[in-house]
């Protein structure tokens, strides 16, 4: 049984065939679950560059018409599927109420790669899902098959607030996924010593002897507990030491993970996930991100 039953997949104009769209249609396919399919059209009239109404008209109907055929060829193969287009100046409102509205449990979009400059002056939209989405956000970069095939969930043992409930939230989700895409459940964690003692004590220095490898055995050990707990094979966790984001961007490059679960928090969703690394993480052209919303 799949833990989402509603999936709303978010496109823009020039998107087709895109890795979203096709992680959805495949999770639809192997849950039953239903499929809304929709178009967002930035109305924003910059500079008079969107101001011509009948390029508007040519951009609408055309995306109309391939909404349609793309709803019957998916529909042909069995899927439960839904359309809808919406010129919209507010993206980011527009989804989010669509999804209140539906009554998605899963927000499906193709991750976007923002040029840093563009970066530091507007937060990106897809930042911006991870912190205001109701719903678990999966956002795609590329796959290798429509079904993932080998699932990592991230956890953060440092427990702050609610993080171990979050924790065991993430697997679970990890867990329902690969059991929904017969997939290899992985464990993962970044023990970053420097940043547990900052998190712990402020922005002093450690001195005392030994403390790195104190907070690493204490680590490991909650790290191995949380496995046999949930009874996660020794050789698919993967404990990783140094700086999140490399650590990170290493594992996905050598392994054959598809997609990591992480966990977010609605208030904070940047500095929720191993120190602050979501936006990081997104950013790896090879990464696949679902990110779980902790329950308040």
């Amino acid at each position: 049984m799949s833990q989402f039953k509603r999936l709303l997949v978010m496109l823009g104009p020039q998107m087709r065939h895109s890795p979203a769209l096709q992680r959805a249609a495949a999770l639809a396919e192997s849950s039953g679950a239903l499929l809304d399919l929709n178009v967002f059209v930035d109305d924003v009239d910059t500079f008079g560059l969107m101001g011509d109404s009948r390029e508007r008209e040519r951009l609408l109907a055309h995306n109309r018409l391939w909404l349609a055929d793309e709803a019957e060829q998916l529909r042909s193969t069995g899927l439960d599927v839904s359309t809808e287009l919406l010129l919209t100046r507010d993206p980011l409102g527009s989804v989010l109420q669509q999804a209140e509205r539906l009554g998605c449990d899963l927000l499906v979009k193709d991750v976007q790669h923002e040029p840093v400059l563009k970066r530091l002056l507007v937060t990106p939209l897809d930042w911006q899902l991870l912190k205001d989405s109701p719903v678990a956000v999966h956002l795609v970069s590329e796959i290798r098959l429509p079904l993932p095939r080998q699932i990592a969930a991230a956890v953060d043992l440092n427990h702050h607030g609610n993080a171990e409930q979050l924790d065991d939230q993430v697997i679970r989700s990890a867990h329902a996924l690969a059991l929904q895409c017969n997939a290899e459940l992985h464990l993962l964690h970044v023990c970053d010593a420097a940043r547990t003692h900052i998190a712990d004590f402020g922005a002093g220095t450690v001195t005392m002897p030994g403390f790195d490898a104190g907070v690493r055995t204490a680590q490991r050990a909650a790290f191995n507990r949380l496995g046999d707990h949930h009874q996660v094979d020794l050789e698919r966790r993967h404990f990783l030491e140094g700086l999140a984001i490399k650590a990170i961007a290493g594992y996905i490059s050598h392994s054959r993970v598809d997609v990591i679960v992480m966990g977010t928090h609605r208030h904070d969703a940047l500095h929720t996930f191993l120190g602050g690394t979501t936006s990081h993480v997104l950013e790896h052209p090879l990464c696949n991100v679902l990110a779980i919303k902790a329950v308040r």
